[in-house]
């Protein structure tokens, strides 16, 4: 597969589409970060996305340009990263895991543990290893901070259900680079690639 920079990425696109075409992708705040192994798609019109409702304050990135970042705290703990896309305003894709790769050591000191699989595996920990926050929300992901580094080939991936949501649980909107180690839970048959992707 040929590279391509990001801005040739076409984010408004399909959801599900820019969900799977994120895996394996190089995500980087300020220079640290890493490869994207797992991503959660939500569409405009999806029960369990913040859209659904239609704009407020809190999501207003999401109804703005694609491409750009979308950055929200959840439960008032966590700050959770997400690539604005899809074919209407209103869709993003949670980024929800990284393999670390560039800047170990910031992250391992914002993280305060040495273990690369857990710097970066879930929401939180990545925006806590990258020291995302509201700061960074509506910002373009072509442009610094941000760097979004092409993939040099077409990973395998896995898919399954989304994690932490009440609402529309069960549909597998939740995509994985297969076999990776840095994935925030297994997927429920993480040897089973969709080789139709």
């Amino acid at each position: 597969m040929a590279r391509r920079p990001v801005e040739s990425l076409p984010f408004a696109r399909p959801v599900l589409d820019l969900a799977r075409d994120l895996i394996g992708m190089t995500l980087l705040l300020d220079g640290v970060g890493g490869i994207v192994v797992e991503t959660e798609a939500y569409g405009r019109h999806d029960p369990a996305s913040h859209s659904v409702k239609g704009p407020t304050p809190r999501n207003r990135a999401m109804f703005g340009p694609a491409g750009h970042a979308y950055v929200y705290r959840s439960y008032g703990i966590h700050w959770c990263f997400n690539v604005v896309g899809g074919e209407e305003p209103g869709c993003a894709v949670l980024v929800r895991a990284l393999e670390p790769t560039r800047g170990l050591d910031v992250m391992r000191a914002r993280r305060k543990l040495d273990d690369p699989r857990r710097l970066c595996a879930g929401p939180g920990r990545l925006c806590q290893a990258l020291g995302l926050d509201a700061s960074h929300d509506g910002l373009p992901l072509g442009a610094p901070p941000f760097a979004l580094l092409p993939r040099a080939a077409t990973p395998a991936l896995v898919a399954g259900p989304r994690i932490g949501i009440s609402r529309n649980a069960d549909v597998p909107w939740r995509f994985g680079l297969a076999g990776s180690r840095f994935l925030s839970r297994p997927f429920p048959r993480p040897d089973a690639a969709e080789t139709k992707f």
